[in-house]
């Protein structure tokens, strides 16, 4: 009797292992289809969505195809008022074709012969100072109380191996003088472009005529600072010369526009986990129509970032075809490239509660590059706020496609701060565990030629398959993701 006893009691253990081992199935992996990546892809970066530029209607656009192709993959509405949708106003600062510039009697063009670096209302009169090439220590011992300071550029202490180098050159020599001139009060900064300056002036001045954007809270007002400008080499020597004043008057105006973040679910199977949410993340808009590469003006963004957005379609897809525990949020955000814009305004005003999103799965830029390797950003100190979720992403790459992780593009030192350009940053910044899964730049980055015929699928289907297997184990895990302690990020 005692024997059967034993026997029974073992049995009824060996069981329940046997329904435990159950209760979690293993990631539907097959549900990612090569195929319906490739043929998403296509659509979302063609030619007629334009680029899908923030603020115009082709991001409208867009918008309206991935909620077509959200309720087709079975989600849910998730955005405002039962809705896909959420939308949100987007403020655009730009310089007005009235400012003038003027040096004396001597008038510069505007965009032509100057270049207005600073969006801006102001009026300055006042006498030059130039400071050549000088450093920060040397403006500090300098007067440039009520002046306009004359600044030759310089390369100085500015890395030259980053993408994008002759948009952002103007950006990196303004930021070194812009803050010690300010608080020595000077009136306004005149740059004396440099060889690498004058190379950038035809790819700056479509940016500095866009303007800045910004959305309620940020950047939603114009305000009177130092303006700053970009004048050629050749006015070097005058100058530096010549006494007469600076005479500018700088306008701006604001447009508002809408901008959307797409928002669906999946609804998670377990009565109290259901009403948590692991939230995956990528951006819908690119940069529209702008200068021409050869005979190609379309910034379609297939890496940048269509893919991601594909892949999230996918993921949709195998969580309808076999739901989680917790509940799947799909958040396709609006208005990166404008700043992030679209995430800031999401974290900022969720459609779930806050406290539910037990984690944040972003990806940007997932399409190319070597297949065997791929980026986890937030994985490493500074950037990492939670341990766990990111022992979860290891987890789910040891058990799916087994990237080799580059660790370099997630170093503070890393020459593209590449962890602080995408749409985690706002969640991890209100606290939430957020991880960053790229595939990195490459050199078609923010132009017309990064098409889906240039992306490798493979890879593509690879970094789908270890997002969804990382959101996956999240779904499931009865534990949240904790945070590390006294990590703070800048807003």
């Amino acid at each position: 009797m005692k024997f059967k006893i034993v026997f029974l009691f073992t049995a009824l253990i060996v069981n329940a292992s046997i329904v435990s081992a159950q209760t979690v199935k293993k990631p539907l992996v097959s549900a990612i289809s090569l195929k319906d990546l490739k043929t998403d892809l296509y659509q979302m970066a063609g030619d007629h969505f334009n680029g899908r530029e923030a603020g115009t209607l082709d991001e409208l656009k867009v918008s309206m195809w991935l909620a077509k192709k959200a309720e087709e993959a079975g989600m849910s509405p998730a955005g405002d008022d039962g809705t896909f949708f959420q939308f949100f106003d987007l403020y655009r600062h730009q310089v007005s074709p009235n400012t003038r510039f003027k040096i004396g009697d001597k008038f510069f063009a505007l965009w032509k012969e100057v270049l207005v670096a600073e969006t801006t209302n102001v009026k300055v009169e006042a006498s030059l100072v130039y400071l050549g090439a000088a450093t920060a220590a040397e403006i500090e011992k300098a007067d440039v109380q009520g002046k306009a300071v004359v600044i030759l550029a310089s390369q100085e202490g500015i890395l030259n191996n980053i993408s994008l180098f002759d948009r952002r050159y103007p950006g990196f020599v303004r930021n070194k003088y812009y803050d010690v001139l300010v608080k020595k009060g000077a009136a306004a900064l005149v740059i004396v472009a440099d060889d690498a300056g004058e190379k950038s002036w035809s790819q700056v001045e479509p940016q500095m005529t866009r303007g800045i954007y910004g959305i309620e809270g940020l950047r939603d007002k114009i305000t009177s600072s130092m303006p700053v400008f970009w004048v050629h080499k050749d006015q070097l020597d005058y100058l530096k010369n010549t006494k007469d004043l600076l005479s500018t008057q700088v306008f701006s105006e604001t447009y508002k526009y809408p901008s959307v973040n797409v928002v669906g679910k999946i609804e998670g199977t377990d009565v109290q986990l259901k009403k948590e949410f692991v939230l995956f993340s990528g951006h819908q808009d690119h940069d529209g129509v702008r200068q021409k590469y050869g005979q190609d003006s379309i910034y379609n963004g297939a890496d940048d970032n269509a893919t991601t957005c594909v892949a999230m379609l996918n993921i949709a897809r195998a969580f309808k075809k076999q739901a989680g525990k917790r509940s799947a949020l799909f958040v396709f955000h609006g208005s990166e490239e404008r700043g992030l814009l679209g995430s800031r305004w999401y974290a900022a005003h969720p459609t779930v509660p806050e406290s539910a999103i037990v984690g944040v799965l972003n990806g940007d830029m997932i399409g190319r590059n070597n297949i065997n390797q791929a980026a986890l950003l937030g994985s490493t100190s500074p950037h990492e706020n939670s341990s766990d979720i990111v022992n979860i992403a290891k987890k789910a790459n040891d058990e799916g496609p087994k990237f080799d992780l580059d660790k370099l593009w997630d170093k503070p030192e890393h020459p593209e701060y590449f962890f602080f350009r995408s749409d985690h940053l706002p969640y991890a910044r209100k606290g939430i565990p957020s991880i960053f899964f790229t595939s990195v730049l490459h050199s078609q980055y923010h132009t017309p030629m990064d098409e889906s015929e240039n992306i490798d699928f493979l890879k593509l289907h690879k970094m789908t398959e270890w997002i969804y297997r990382t959101g996956w184990i999240l779904a499931n895990d009865p534990a949240r993701p904790k945070l590390l302690p006294n990590v703070v990020f800048e807003r």
